[in-house]
């Protein structure tokens, strides 16, 4: 399943404007100003987003994992190379990057980074639907890139896409990249896909 260009450049505005709020809700939070560019989009089937993201997210990572459900459902993930989450949580702490398996206060600030952005961007989708979205706790894990794709596969039967958001942070001279994983249904990108169209409609 593609999407077409128009309904890519509509989907691209939309997680702009998410991000754009998520942006100023880290700002608020850190005292400082934070950019967040979504350079590129990208849909691919969930079997292939391991090979997707490999070249791209070294050695084990940090996902904050999100399940949402409504008339759009599915997971949604922040993913960040160990590496990457050790110096966000630096900048935005001002405390030294330590392993992030032994630094309870790495995984607070991760997990609550990943909240704002997963529901920045979902609840765009949400209000462009005219739908609440439900949103889980999220919780974050470190894992190889592998051991995620599996858990989503194995643990959530009939998701079949994933989109692919990568996420560029400006923050403090300091520029990281992360990658924004939703994972969907095909009947939830359908509804998503229709909804774009009729948002894109709109706009002219």
């Amino acid at each position: 399943m593609d999407l077409t260009a128009v309904q890519q450049d509509a989907l691209v505005e939309l997680i702009n404007i998410g991000f754009g709020r998520a942006a100023a809700a880290l700002s608020k939070l850190t005292g400082h100003r934070v950019q967040l560019e979504v350079p590129e989009i990208t849909m691919c089937p969930i079997d292939q987003m391991g090979e997707y993201l490999r070249p791209l997210v070294k050695s084990e990572v940090a996902s904050v994992h999100q399940i949402f459900s409504g008339p759009v459902e599915g997971d949604a993930l922040l993913v960040l190379d160990q590496n990457s989450a050790a110096i966000l949580k630096e900048l935005l702490t001002n405390e030294p990057a330590l392993p992030l398996d032994i630094d309870r206060s790495a995984r607070e600030v991760l997990t609550e980074i990943g909240n704002i952005l997963l529901n920045a961007c979902l609840g765009t989708f949400g209000n462009l639907l005219k739908v609440q979205v439900s949103f889980s706790v999220p919780h974050l894990t470190l894992e190889t890139l592998e051991g995620i794709v599996s858990s989503i596969a194995v643990g959530r039967q009939g998701l079949r896409y994933s989109l692919i958001v990568h996420a560029a942070f400006r923050l403090r001279e300091s520029s990281l990249t992360g990658y924004l994983v939703i994972v969907l249904g095909v009947a939830s990108i359908e509804r998503l896909i229709r909804a774009l169209e009729r948002w894109e409609a709109e706009q002219h």
